[in-house]
């Protein structure tokens, strides 16, 4: 697995059409699907900080994507 930071994360999830709901002790990203089913992601303020893996890969359960995805969306 590469090492992502938190900096990437936001960028995907903007990417992907989150949007930055709250950011008080952390930040909560939502997207609203078309189905009406709401995504929440929520993201510590660490910046340039790597994400630990098991963190990662919850936030990537969260945002209902893959890593394969957040790949993709990162290269652009």
């Amino acid at each position: 697995m590469a090492i992502y930071t938190y900096r990437d994360m936001r960028y995907v999830l903007r990417n992907l059409g989150f949007e930055l709901i709250r950011s008080r002790k952390h930040e909560t990203w939502e997207r609203i699907l078309g189905n009406g089913t709401v995504l929440q992601v929520r993201i510590g303020h660490k910046g340039k900080r790597d994400i630990p893996p098991g963190t990662f890969y919850e936030m990537l359960r969260q945002a209902g994507i893959d890593e394969n995805v957040f790949r993709k969306v990162l290269r652009k």
